[in-house]
């Protein structure tokens, strides 16, 4: 018995020695230890007090991609950076980025139009997109395939650079009855707000829009807030029982003269292959500008960007293609 107590006696010792041992050690024991940033150990998990700087700055930054042509439509090369007068609500901007006929990677959202409208020249078109592809597309870029009918339908597995996917999803497109533009613009503007660099919608319609969920005014912000350029190929009916829609055909001018991009009217394949040419053209003479807003005159969300080419001969001829303006808030999506 005196063996058992003596030895509960030295137990509850060592048990009392440990735990002050513990307390002077650590601190208040009912609290974590505060470390300091040095002895932190990394986690999955991002601080959320600390916004880096780069981000904030990358926020800020405004992106004006530029096309410029003589007045025969012919891309112009060559121009610097002291070349360009860029003005945002009617007060001048100081560019900080410039690049030389960019070579920033290209995202192409290519929207078919699969109406029963357009069905008689669905092959033609077919073949000229796909040889569009295999001449634009990269491998540092990518494309991605939709059709449109009264529904929005992406052909591809997303964006790629695989010219044998992009082929596979303009040969499978769903073919429909009436046409949604304004939900295909939607739609694929929405897809392309979350790729980087150059980001380009192009698409082939008739412009008779029936059946859009979404309205034009919608249509157009998201391509704006995508900084997406529209470039729109009209196909003009060779029938005269299929009729023109000439209300479609002006929104279609609209949406691209708003984004930066252009339009082109094809009768025939020949023409659905020069429209494509053009384009292939401007896509690799582009500039991209890009600048910081020195300061804020307008109450108005949506602030209107103006550039000019100046300091080279015939600079009053050249015509200067860029986005409208840019929203200082995006819309929730």
């Amino acid at each position: 018995m005196r063996k058992s107590a003596k030895s509960l006696l030295l137990i509850g010792v060592l048990v009392v020695s440990a735990g002050l041992w513990a307390q002077q050690t650590t601190g208040q024991p009912n609290q974590p230890q505060q470390q300091s940033p040095s002895q932190q150990k990394p986690t999955n998990q991002e601080p959320q007090s600390e916004p880096t700087t780069t981000i904030h700055v990358d926020v800020n930054l405004i992106n004006v991609f530029v096309t410029v042509t003589d007045e025969h439509g012919a891309p112009i090369g060559g121009l610097t950076k002291e070349n360009f007068f860029l003005k945002e609500d009617g007060h001048e901007q100081k560019i900080a980025v410039f690049d030389k006929e960019s070579a920033l990677p290209i995202s192409i959202a290519l929207a078919i139009d699969t109406s029963l409208s357009t069905r008689h020249d669905l092959p033609l078109e077919q073949a000229s997109a796909k040889r569009f592809a295999h001449a634009i597309v990269r491998p540092v870029d990518a494309m991605s395939v939709y059709s449109f009918s009264e529904v929005v339908r992406e052909a591809t597995p997303g964006y790629t650079a695989d010219l044998r996917r992009i082929d596979q999803g303009i040969d499978h497109v769903h073919l429909g009855a009436s046409t949604a533009v304004y939900d295909a613009v939607y739609v694929a503007s929405r897809s392309l707000d979350k790729r980087k660099g150059r980001k380009v919608l192009v698409l082939i319609t008739d412009g008779e829009d029936v059946d859009s969920k979404v309205e034009y005014k919608e249509a157009l912000r998201a391509a704006q807030e995508a900084e997406a350029l529209i470039y729109s190929i009209i196909i003009v009916p060779i029938e005269a029982s299929a009729g023109r829609e000439i209300g479609g055909e002006h929104a279609l001018i609209q949406l691209s003269d708003d984004t930066g991009g252009k339009y082109y009217y094809a009768t025939s394949t020949t023409q659905l292959d020069e429209a494509f040419r053009k384009i292939s053209d401007e896509l690799r003479t582009q500039y991209l500008l890009a600048y910081y807003p020195s300061q804020r005159t307008s109450f108005s969300e949506f602030r209107r960007i103006e550039v000019k080419v100046t300091g080279v001969p015939d600079a009053a001829a050249y015509r200067v293609r860029h986005r409208a303006g840019y929203y200082s808030v995006k819309s929730a999506f």
